[in-house]
Parts: C-alpha cells; structure tokens; sequence
C-alpha cells in the first residue's frame, strides 16, 4: 500500500479567495470522481514530504508525538514548475522490525518530448553528477531496454491481435554509452498477454469451435442457450443425416471409397486453419463417432435443430442401423448408450429439458480436449501426467469447460511463439510449464503476462534495427542502506500521467 497525494479539484462555485487556494492545497487520496490527477506545486510538494519524514523521524522527540507508526510510502504528484521539471517526489520509511531506521527520498523529473538523440546526457557527464550530488568515487551502471515484439515480427495475415501484446524486457550491466543495443550476454525475459480472438489467428476455428461449448454450458447453467447463426449451406439435420446414412451403406456394405460426398464432411475444424500452422496442429486422424457427430452439429441453430439430430442418432442405434466405435474410456451419456446398442438394449432417454443440451456439451468436450493434448503431446511440449488437471473428469462440466479453456489460451500462447516469432521447441517447452503451473494454481485470465525467460540472441534479429519502447541506465554507488541511485531513462510514452504528450519517434 501507498499514499498518493495531488490537489483537491474544487467546484466552479467554491474557486473564490485565498481560503479556497489553502483548502486546495490540502492533498486527499486519489478521488476516483476526479476527471484526471491534479498535481501540487513542487514548493508545497516539497513542503508536505519535510512534514512526512519529520513525524516519521524517532528522533524528533521534542515534538511529543509518542510511538512512531511506520506510515506506507508517500508519493506526492508535482506540476513540474521547478527548474527541474519535478513530477513526483516520495519518501518511503525504511523499517529494520518494527523501527525506522532511515528514508528512502525519491524525485523523479522529465523533459520531452523530443524526437532527437543530441538532445539526451551524456552518460559521463551523469555518472559526474552522481559522484557530486552523493560524494562517490566509484559508481557502477545497469542497464535496461524493453522492445515490442509484436510489431517488429508482424506479417500480413498472421497473429497480430489488437489486445495483445509481447514485449521483450533485457537487462545487462556495466552500461558504455546512452541508448546502446544490449548485449548479447544480456538477460531477457519475454513478456506475453494474448487474448484468443482475433480472426486472423491460425486457430481462430478453433476458438470458435470453443466458444459453442461455452455457449452450451451457459444454457445447461442458465437455462438460456445463445444459438449461432448458421453459416453453413447445410443444416445440422441434414449433416447428421447424411452421416448416419454413410454409415448404414458401411453397415450394409453396400459403401465403396469412391463415394466421398459425405466422408469429407467428416472432419475436424483444425482443417481449416491456416496453411502456416499445419505443420504444427494437425488434423487427428483417430475422430470416433461422437466426435465426428460434434463436427457435424456444432452449427447447429436452435433446441429444436437439437433435438432433431439425437432423435435420428438415438433411433438408428436403437434399430440397431448403424454400430459406430467410440474411444475407449468416453463418460457421455452418449457413449454409454452407444456401448448399450453394441448388447441390442439400450435404455430409454427423454431428450427434454436440458438433457440433449448436456448430450452435446459432453460430446463437445470430449473431443476438444483430445485435440488440445494431441497439440502439446504431439509437439513433445507436455506429457500426458502435466495435463491431466486440464482433461479429468472428475469434477463438474462447468469446471471442466473452463479448464479447457486454459488449455485453449496456453494453446494460442504457444502457437504465436511458433508461428510468429519462430521460437525452436527448446524454448517452447520450458515456456509451456511455466504456463501449465500457473493455470494449475491459478483461474483463467486472458489479461495474464507471461514472463518468460528467453535468450538475448534468440530475440536480436527483432530489436537490433529497432527503437525500445524504454531505455535506462540505473547508475548506484554506496552498498545496503547507504545505497543511493540515480536512473535516467527515455521512452516513448510519458512516463507520469499528469504529463501528457504525444508519442514521439526517435531520431
């Protein structure tokens, strides 16, 4: 926790005398109604941290102010007025238990914007400044550089997500000159937020295809289901029906290969991903019944649409027209039934109610989760053991479907990490265990950042032409408490809130 202070925002109708600009002056804590931060004079800033560090100060006896409570940090936001430009300045107690045993003091100043290089210190003449504002002779430097990678690696018709973003962080030391390329010996992590979405991705059909099933598991918990609209040229009734009657001629023998009107509608939608990921997501090739069944009707427009398909599947079973093979290991209700046909008795189902909507959602998930773990087994980035907190059955469908969900996001991460930045599976495969731990422990956020760790030479060929969107130099001297810093640093974007400018490309 942290204090902010800035200045009261007064009414039309109270802006009248001095009183009025000394009740101003009177700092609150963040009004949330407040159009926008208002900041103090640096003078009464500067007024205001004096009186924070003396009530904070154990030594300050005279004043009777009995027991020093340890206050949070205080952060005071600054006009700027000074020679300096000051925008913040903070204090912040440093505690050894429960004592103060001194306080950090912070200023943070800025200039810009500028769209030209000549206009920045000279890192000599910084390190100078350092040594005589703190009386040091010897000061070391660190250095820190974040770049967008999404932009620099985007092509046409490729992930480029508009909620998205990935960013490189590189950090390295001992810093030779202002805005210098890191090196390569620097360390860099990966920073990664993707919403799944976006239409140009290479698994949006996928997505689609999951946000049916999410559709139906909001009407077996609501009662109100969210139907598609139909998009395909044939109805879900007459797909099914040409399925089943596929595999009547099958039954009959009466099917020859060369008849392949109906079989290729029998496909998985990874089929119509596009072209640069098929490499990598595959089309499975072991599609059992039920699943081929929720390929057919996952376009499927209304309850009575619904109903219509399981009547036809549920009476060819029970005539026994059609013996279809489902996976081993299958808990839907359909699959029970199906093994039921397989001994001439099955037993009766009422499909009202929610019940064909559960039919199909357990269908649906079934097969979803087959072609997730065929994804990350089949690229050697998981075993079957990470997964099985994603795949059990253990728990109630609702958590199962939002446990695919996160197989779905780690899906989409994974995939630009491939596909658009062109990472090899030795990075891939760390990466997607920091994912899956942190979906075991944690519930979907499609806001995450992953940060993951990354070789600096891995990710050059993305910023070594490139501006950083920040670039700093930390430069300290004196060790432990006694520490003190001086940072310096240029980014694109305004680095305080009450300072806006616009974004300003470098030159």
């Amino acid at each position: 926790m942290i204090y902010i202070l800035q200045k009261a925002v007064s009414r039309p109708s109270e802006e009248s005398d001095s009183m009025e600009e000394s009740k101003a002056d009177a700092s609150e804590l963040l009004p949330k109604e407040n159009p926008g931060p208002v900041p103090l004079s640096v003078r009464r800033a500067k007024q205001l941290i004096s009186l924070f560090t003396m009530v904070q100060n154990p030594n300050m006896t005279h004043l009777k102010l009995g027991e020093v409570v340890v206050l949070p940090p205080l952060w005071i936001r600054c006009d700027g007025s000074d020679p300096e430009h000051t925008y913040w300045l903070g204090a912040e107690p440093l505690k050894a238990g429960n004592k103060i045993v001194g306080i950090n003091l912070y200023m943070v100043t800025c200039d810009g914007p500028t769209a030209y290089k000549t206009c920045f210190a000279n890192l000599e003449e910084l390190k100078m400044q350092h040594k005589i504002l703190h009386h040091s002779s010897v000061v070391t430097t660190k250095g820190f550089a974040q770049y967008e990678l999404l932009r620099a690696a985007a092509i046409e018709d490729t992930i480029v997500e508009p909620e998205s973003s990935i960013y490189v962080d590189i950090t390295w030391n001992t810093v030779d000159k202002i805005l210098e390329t890191p090196p390569l010996i620097s360390a860099a992590t990966l920073n990664i937020a993707l919403e799944p979405g976006d239409p140009r991705s290479p698994v949006y059909q996928l997505y689609r295809e999951l946000q049916f099933l999410l559709a139906l598991a909001e009407g077996l918990k609501t009662g109100v289901t969210k139907w598609p609209e139909p998009l395909e040229p044939e109805s879900a009734v007459e797909l099914v029906q040409e399925f089943v009657a596929d595999l009547k001629k099958k039954l009959d023998g009466s099917w020859v290969s060369g008849n392949r009107n109906g079989m290729e509608k029998i496909r998985c939608d990874t089929e119509a991903v596009d072209s640069s990921i098929k490499s990598i997501f595959s089309e499975r090739g072991d599609l059992d019944f039920a699943e081929q069944l929720w390929c057919k009707m996952k376009c499927v427009s209304s309850y009575q649409e619904l109903i219509a398909c399981f009547t036809l599947i549920l009476e060819s079973l029970e005539h026994g027209e059609i013996q279809p093979w489902i996976h081993h290991g299958s808990s839907s209700l359909l699959s029970k039934l199906i093994q039921q046909s397989y001994h001439g008795k099955m037993e009766a189902v009422s499909l009202t109610g929610i019940t064909p909507i559960q039919m199909l959602l357990e269908i649906g998930l079934d097969k979803m989760k087959k072609d997730y773990v065929n994804f990350f087994i089949g690229q050697e980035l998981a075993t079957l053991t990470s997964l099985d907190y994603f795949i059990s059955t253990s728990v109630d469908l609702q958590e199962q479907v939002h446990r695919v969900q996160k197989l779905h996001h780690m899906l989409e991460i994974m995939v630009s990490c491939t596909v658009l930045l062109q990472f090899k599976h030795e990075s891939l495969f760390p990466w997607t265990q920091i994912c899956i731990k942190y979906y075991r422990e944690n519930p979907l956020d499609e806001k995450h950042v992953f940060q993951l760790p990354v070789s600096s030479a891995l990710v050059k060929k993305f910023y070594q032409d490139s501006h950083p969107e920040v670039w700093k130099v930390d430069i300290s001297s004196g060790h432990g408490l006694k520490e003190v810093k001086t940072m310096w640093q240029v980014s694109t974007n305004p680095p305080v809130e009450h300072k806006m400018s616009n974004n300003t490309e470098l030159k």
